[in-house]
């Protein structure tokens, strides 16, 4: 019997340890990223399920304004809205504003001067946008993918690497995703790059971003509980749904805003579809 007890000693230590642990690598996780130190830790890291019970019920606010603008307001009073254009917008000034150059309806480069921050999805002299600010309670990190040239003499010619971004948004223990004008099929290192996501807005047209195959298959690889679609004047949503599969549910809305907090997130994972242009 003795000879067992270092063993079980040891296992109830790598236990307890993994309690101690799980905070320390969302610290030291890249960039201090908690989405991605929840995707990258180990399995003696604390469940999932153990931490949403425990987690503090903070309450974001997404509001779906047009196209592919959502506006999200956080529980620390944050206001974002991404791929800013100054048409679609709601009745009051966001804090923070995300654009992607795709087409002029993705970004401005005159913005009202009362927005505090604007984040271009693209870098200056070649080189890629690098984003990573913490403002008041939320974390907003990019990470770069490929566009097709729509902007300048070279519009329709090569694809531009790096030339736009996936914005992601941490707060509240969330992690929201958005796609921006998408391109290309995501690789590996996207994936790891973006880490795990709770919420992901899709571009959902067919023609101007991805095909909806493309679209779908990454929809179903990140495997978030809340797939929120834009971009949506194109392609009837049935065709969507029909193409991402039974193993979601759909939650089709007359409100324009979605209020969730970790704790709430759905079990199953749900496209839900707000009200909006």
């Amino acid at each position: 019997m003795l000879r067992f007890l270092p063993v079980v000693l040891g296992t109830l230590t790598c236990w307890a340890m993994s309690w101690v642990v799980t905070p320390v690598l969302a610290q030291n996780s890249p960039r201090g990223s908690e989405c991605l130190a929840m995707a990258t830790r180990p399995p003696l890291a604390v469940p999932v399920s153990l931490r949403r019970t425990a987690a503090k019920a903070d309450e974001v606010a997404i509001t779906y304004a047009g196209h592919s603008t959502y506006y999200i307001d956080t529980p620390g009073g944050v206001t974002i809205a991404t791929d800013y254009n100054g048409v679609y917008k709601l009745d009051r000034i966001p804090d923070v504003v995300t654009m992607n150059r795709a087409h002029s309806t993705h970004y401005t480069l005159y913005p009202d001067p009362r927005i505090k921050t604007v984040l271009h999805g693209w870098g200056e002299s070649g080189q890629p946008a690098q984003i990573h600010e913490r403002i008041g309670d939320v974390l907003i990190r990019n990470v770069t993918t490929d566009i097709r040239r729509y902007y300048g003499d070279d519009a329709g010619g090569e694809m531009v690497k790096d030339g736009n971004s996936i914005f992601i948004f941490e707060v509240a223990g969330l992690c929201i995703g958005h796609l921006g004008h998408l391109h290309h099929k995501l690789d590996e290192s996207h994936f790891a790059a973006i880490g795990r996501l709770d919420i992901v807005m899709v571009p959902i047209d067919g023609s101007y971003t991805m095909s909806l195959d493309g679209v779908s298959e990454i929809t179903k690889r990140l495997r978030a509980s809340v797939v929120l679609p834009m971009h949506r004047f194109m392609t009837p949503l049935s065709d969507f749904m029909a193409m991402i599969g039974k193993q979601f549910e759909i939650d089709q809305r007359s409100a324009q805003t979605l209020t969730i907090s970790l704790n709430a997130l759905p079990k199953a994972p749900t496209v839900i579809i707000l009200n909006g242009v």
